[in-house]
Formats: C-alpha cells, structure tokens, sequence
C-alpha cells in the first residue's frame, strides 16, 4: 500500500511543481500576505474534488468529449489573457512591497479569483480529472484510494508551503524591480498558458 501511495504521491507532485496560472497567483498572493493560508487551502481542497472526481470516473468522460474539451479551452484561455494584462499592466507601473500603502483585496475578491484561476485553467482538469484519474483508474478498487491519498498529501505539502512561505520573500520585494520581474513573468507564464490552450483550435 505504501508503494501505491508513493506513487500517487509523486504523479501528483511531478504535475502540480511547475510554473502555472495557480501556482502564479499563489505566489503573488502569497508575497503580498493577501490571505494566503487561505488561498492555498483553496487550491488544495479543489484537487481534493477534482481528484476524487477523476478516481470516481469523470477523467474518462471530459476525455471522450471533445466539445466540452474545446468550451472549456476557450474559457480558460480568454480567462488567463485577461488575468495576463492585469499582470503586465502591473510590471509596467512598477511598484514596492510597503506595509500600509495599499488596502488588500477583500477576501470574496481573493476567492472568486482563486476559483477562478483553478477551474477556468483546463490544465487542471487534465492533470487532475484525466491523468490522475486515468492513472489512478488502473489500480484495484482498494489501492485507487490510497493512490488518491498519496496525490492530494502531494498537493496539500506543496500548496502550504508556497503559501506560507512566500511571505518570507517579502523582503526581496521592497525593490521595484523584484515586481516588475515577478508580473512580468507571471504575465509570460499566463499567455504562453493560453497560447498553448488554442493552439489546437487554431485554424492556423
């Protein structure tokens, strides 16, 4: 049972450590203080759902779909352009990190973008519905679970410890130019994102 939960473990955590729509608003959420204990327990109980979901049979029928898979691209897309601009209009106004110079967004704000950057982002349906699910699928009925487990302790470590540990950046992020770097890629990181998203809709 162990190896089993290693390897959802891993499946998870190789897919989950990378440079993406969530793990870029994370960050910057996280390096501003804006909630981020939160926003991280956000993030790793909507893998908790999207897991369970794909263990449960779902990957199977988002993967057979291809309409559904083409809607759902097109709204990611447009949602991570949009977010991408608000980035990049950021690093081009430049700025520091100064405590008390700017009221935090609300926490309902934090949340529906959260949301959003997690279930507008076909990425995560497929790495959670489809791969892990699919992955996952091929195991026993009684190791499926264990597989599931060993993937969403993968995503709990790893959401925890971005979100509590991009406050101790903070520091790096009183030099303007630490912000400008850090929208700038988080605006390269959400339109090669989309990019990549309509390509294969793309009629050239």
């Amino acid at each position: 049972m162990s190896v089993v939960f290693l390897q959802g473990f891993g499946v998870s955590a190789g897919l989950i450590i990378a440079i993406g729509a969530q793990n870029a608003f994370l960050l910057s959420q996280s390096v501003r203080k804006n909630h981020p204990l939160m926003i991280a327990c956000i993030c790793a109980l909507s893998d908790v759902l999207l897991i369970g979901l794909g263990l449960a049979g779902v990957g199977t029928l988002v993967a057979s779909n291809p309409a559904l898979a083409r809607w759902a691209a097109w709204g990611g897309s447009l949602f991570l352009l949009v977010y991408g601009f608000g980035a990049l209009r950021s690093a081009l106004r430049g700025g520091v990190l100064e405590a008390g110079t700017e009221a935090p967004p609300r926490r309902a704000a934090l949340i529906s973008a959260t949301l959003a950057v997690t279930f507008l982002n076909p990425h995560a349906y497929l790495d959670t519905l489809v791969l892990i699910g699919s992955i996952g699928g091929q195991f026993p009925a009684e190791q499926r679970w264990v597989f599931g487990l060993g993937a969403v302790s993968a995503s709990w470590l790893w959401f925890l410890t971005v979100g509590l540990g991009g406050p101790l950046l903070a520091p790096l992020f009183r030099k303007p130019v630490s912000w400008r770097l850090l929208d700038g890629t988080i605006c390269l990181v959400m339109w090669g994102i989309a990019a990549s998203l309509m390509r294969p809709y793309l009629p050239f």
